[in-house]
């Protein structure tokens, strides 16, 4: 569903807009009263998809505590809407974690994964169905082919060979998208995150048709900042292109970012470049060498947590350059040191990289394309209205090879084509995996030593960053859209000598 305009996306966008209002409006003294309305102003006369108007608004209020970074009420006693607002009403990055969210009452406690026969079925002599199945599970009744659940391992054998399609998988949409199984139940059914196996990836944000999953957010502190006309400069990642109209151009963006209050606006494929150049350094170095059997890319957080947490013993395997967030946000607080600096890009992750404690991010705040198209709305911008002769980025020099990362495959294509012009010599092996469940299968072949002397670029999201979970446009038009602008770089890898050692 990612780029569709459902009625979810619809309603996140309503909610980002008004706590994005709250941010650039709202008082001290009418901040609570603000907040209680909010509810009734979206869910106005009567419910639209639940059985009452009462419980749409109370879905809306429990996304209203997320989108202000606070945690869901419990619901077995009374907590008032803003209670814990104090903590929230800041003008710098918070949220309280876990990042990804149930909301109970917005949760249609979608059945289990399970295979049933439908009425498509004829009945038929052969019955593959009955022949495949290993654990005898399958029978006749009434002439009809039928599973018995207890039996079931759930081996999907019997609709593999089904001739008419007539058996049918269910599974929650959630935990489908889930290539971590972190999906579970909750006592009344409920999906229910297990955040010890979650990677905050948000692909089954994006997947759950009944908008039951959602990730906090700091636009409401960002918004609060840019009122006070701080010095804050915003980072826009690869994947911006296209998502605010296709006929924005980047001159646009930038302009519309300045009168929403930032004083100035960078590329991180900028911060790519240095990554591409440093990881092409570091496999010359190291992988070729044989001093490590394999390099894993890190740029993308989901995949750098997801091989940390399942495959501790590669730690030493992940890259440790900067990624392009990170390297671009200390370019920037080299020349503006007072500044705060803001990642606007397509991944709900970026916000756990950001607040991590091992590697300082530089980042002030993260917000996504969806977040910051709420925002916009708060302040009446029109992006596609800007007149599109406005002078581009600043630093927006940056290489095809950094414009690229914003696609499957791109990371690794990057560094292949840095490697050929500064070690002609040095044979590449590159190998990369989308989406998560992909990515622990070569991880796997990784740890079983199969796929030693590559390079291995892992991205959470399947289609890569313009497939992420804060995206606003599908991906294969997102994917069209980057790979035109990378066209349309002055030079298609940066300099041998492009180094993120000072950054550091």
């Amino acid at each position: 569903m990612r780029g569709l305009e459902t009625p979810v996306t619809k309603l996140r966008r309503k909610v980002f807009t008004e706590i994005a209002r709250l941010g650039f409006e709202s008082s001290a003294e009418s901040l609570n009263d603000d907040i209680e309305a909010i509810p009734y102003k979206i869910v106005t006369e009567k419910p639209q998809y639940r059985e009452s108007i009462y419980r749409e608004r109370a879905v809306v209020s429990e996304r209203i505590r997320l989108a202000m970074g606070m945690a869901l009420r419990p619901e077995n006693r009374w907590v008032h809407l803003t209670q814990g607002i104090e903590e929230s009403n800041i003008d710098e990055k918070y949220y309280e974690p876990p990042l990804m969210q149930v909301i109970p009452s917005a949760c249609d406690a979608c059945e289990p994964k399970k295979y049933e026969v439908s009425n498509m079925c004829r009945g038929c002599i052969a019955h593959p169905c009955m022949e495949v199945c290993p654990k005898d599970a399958i029978s006749r009744v009434n002439q009809k082919a039928f599973i018995d659940q207890e039996k079931c391992i759930k081996c999907g054998k019997c609709k593999a060979k089904c001739p008419y399609d007539a058996i049918s998988r269910k599974e929650r949409p959630c935990a489908r998208a889930c290539g971590v199984n972190a999906i579970g139940s909750d006592e009344q059914g409920r999906a229910s995150i297990q955040t010890d196996k979650c990677v905050s990836c948000g692909m089954c944000m994006v997947s759950c048709p009944f908008g039951a999953i959602s990730d906090k957010s700091q636009i409401y502190q960002l918004a609060k900042a840019l009122r006070e006309n701080e010095e804050i400069i915003a980072e826009l990642a690869p994947a911006f292109i296209g998502q605010f109209g296709p006929e924005v151009t980047p001159g646009m963006l930038k302009q519309a970012l300045k009168d929403l209050g930032f004083q100035g606006v960078y590329e991180v494929a900028v911060g790519a470049d240095i990554g591409a150049a440093s990881e092409a350094h570091h496999y010359a170095e190291k992988v070729s060498t044989g001093e490590l059997p394999f390099l894993l890319t890190s740029c993308c957080p989901s995949w750098s947590v997801l091989a940390k947490k399942y495959f501790p013993d590669m730690i030493d395997k992940i890259s440790q350059e900067l990624t392009p967030m990170v390297a671009t946000a200390r370019s920037i607080k080299k020349e503006h040191p007072n500044a705060r600096v803001v990642f606007i890009g397509p991944c709900a992750s970026k916000k756990l990289e950001a607040s991590r404690k091992a590697v300082r991010s530089d980042v002030d705040f993260v917000i996504t394309f969806e977040e910051l198209a709420g925002m916009f709305l708060a302040r009446d911008i029109q992006v596609e209205d800007y007149p599109r002769d406005i002078s581009s980025l600043e630093e927006g020099d940056a290489t095809g090879a950094g414009r690229g990362y914003a696609v499957a495959g791109g990371v690794a294509q990057a560094i292949e084509k840095c490697l050929e012009a500064y070690y002609p010599d040095v044979q590449v092996n590159i190998k990369h995996a989308e989406g998560l469940a992909e990515c622990r299968k070569i991880l796997n072949l990784a740890k079983a030593g199969k796929l030693d002397g590559c390079l291995i670029e892992g991205m959470g999201c399947p289609g890569g960053c313009v497939a992420g979970a804060g995206t606003n446009i599908q991906v294969e038009k997102a994917a069209r859209e980057v790979e035109e602008f990378v066209k349309t770089s002055s030079r298609e890898i940066p300099a041998k000598d492009l180094f993120e050692l000072e950054l550091k």
